[in-house]
């Protein structure tokens, strides 16, 4: 799939990314059993739905506390954005947690610059290293000066496997030690992010240690606002680089 087109493109398996499963973890909106539906392709299924239609669809809750991160807006391919631009654009939801090190992280902390925000886990075999490698690989294309303008934030989707070792770890092979903010935290902690943040995952009924989760990368302006999206493991690295200088400067 592109982030640019709503049809699925990649060359990697379609689906959600399949995560060990925590007792944290949260039902996603997506539902449907193994039997004759593959449940690895609720995930792609949806987000051609929600290019399609809008992002409701894809930013939905389960608390009846919270409030829908996407309510009312729509994604479209703008002149100066290369990325999915939310339209209207809507705040960031707030995002507090410890990075693997053990130290406070808060969004807040990044006002000014741009903020790339996705969700990761270390033991992933595909879409996250990919993530991982596409916002690499952006950063280099961006060169230091506007690389310093954004940063990149990973949030755990796997409480019980992604550890301070395994986060370091992880860091170090993808060549993002110093470049990237990876946060991890119990269960609830991680929950309560995930929920804000529209964040589906769920529990394979066929392997009780496999979830399925959303796997999007989403660009914040430098003044809060959730203003692109991209999608997965498929957008091209030119497009956040291209992104990061305007999302800098809004």
């Amino acid at each position: 799939m592109s982030a640019s087109t709503p049809e699925l493109q990649s060359s990697e398996p379609e689906g959600g990314d399949r995560v060990p499963a925590d007792e944290g973890s949260q039902p996603a909106g997506a539902g449907g059993g193994r039997g004759g539906f593959d449940r690895r392709m609720a995930f792609p299924l949806l987000v051609i739905v929600v290019i399609a239609g809008g992002f409701a669809l894809l930013f939905q809750h389960t608390s009846h506390n919270s409030q829908p991160l996407a309510d009312n807006t729509h994604s479209a391919k703008s002149a100066s954005f290369l990325g999915n631009e939310l339209s209207p654009p809507k705040p960031a939801p707030s995002l507090s947690l410890r990075n693997y090190l053990g130290q406070p992280v808060n969004i807040a902390q990044y006002r000014g610059k741009a903020l790339l925000v996705t969700f990761l886990y270390t033991h992933c075999p595909d879409i996250c290293p990919l993530i991982a490698a596409n916002l690499r690989t952006a950063q280099n294309l961006m060169g230091p000066k506007t690389a310093a303008k954004a940063q990149i934030i990973a949030v755990s989707v796997d409480p019980r496997g992604d550890t301070p070792q395994t986060v370091a770890a992880f860091l170090k092979v993808h060549e993002m030690t110093g470049r990237m903010q990876y946060l991890i935290g119990s269960p609830k902690e991680l929950g309560h992010v995930w929920q804000k943040w529209g964040v589906g995952s769920e529990r394979d009924a066929g392997q009780p240690d496999i979830v399925n989760h959303s796997a999007l990368v989403y660009g914040i302006t430098a003044s809060g606002e959730l203003k692109t999206v991209y999608i997965g493991s498929s957008f091209k690295p030119s497009e956040i680089a291209h992104d990061v200088p305007l999302l800098a400067s809004q």
